[in-house]
């Protein structure tokens, strides 16, 4: 699909605040994909996509999280979490993006999971660093990118893990394997 089309087509499901951010995370992506060696085209159009299901209904996002046998605990978590996956399932249905590489990289941008691609490293980490996001931690995360692509996904992770139990909020497991993933097989 091409860039401008994807585009409209997700700005009809966002707020302008949100459309500015997918912008953003789009931008961040392809320059994060061509200092890591990503393919482009892919992380473009998963950025683009990347919150596609974020304004959708609870309800409708629990339907079809239970509809499509998704991992059950998700329900049991923060439904900030439920977008991704929703996400992924949405774009291939109306958006017909059939790649799962891309798919994949929609589904896991909340959560990540254990043996994360290059591709999805890359949407995690845009959506985390664009220029429009400002909250503590983030520009150590912005400098750590310019030098390695897990060791800035690292400390991500672990500020979002932080950020939670700051708050007494339940971390989904997903994320926690993730932070051990990368800590004990990380190589850039």
């Amino acid at each position: 699909m091409e860039r401008n089309l994807a585009l409209l087509k997700v700005k009809e499901q966002l707020t302008e605040h949100r459309y500015n951010h997918t912008i953003g995370v789009m931008e961040t992506a392809i320059i994060l994909a061509k200092k890591y060696g990503a393919n482009e085209k892919k992380a473009e159009l998963a950025a683009i996509f990347h919150d596609y299901a974020k304004f959708r209904p609870k309800e409708e996002m629990k339907q079809i999280i239970m509809d499509q046998k998704m991992d059950a605990r998700l329900l049991q978590f923060n439904s900030e979490l439920w977008h991704a996956p929703v996400g992924a399932f949405l774009v291939h249905k109306e958006a017909g993006i059939e790649d799962e590489e891309i798919l994949d990289a929609i589904r896991f941008h909340t959560s990540g999971r254990v043996g994360m691609t290059l591709l999805e490293k890359v949407i995690y980490l845009a959506d985390y660093i664009e220029p429009g996001r400002h909250f503590s931690g983030v520009e150590e995360v912005r400098e750590l990118a310019e030098k390695s692509l897990n060791d800035a996904l690292k400390k991500s992770i672990s500020n979002t893990i932080f950020f939670l139990m700051k708050k007494g909020q339940p971390v989904f497991p997903a994320t926690f394997h993730t932070y051990n993933d990368l800590i004990m097989n990380s190589e850039d």
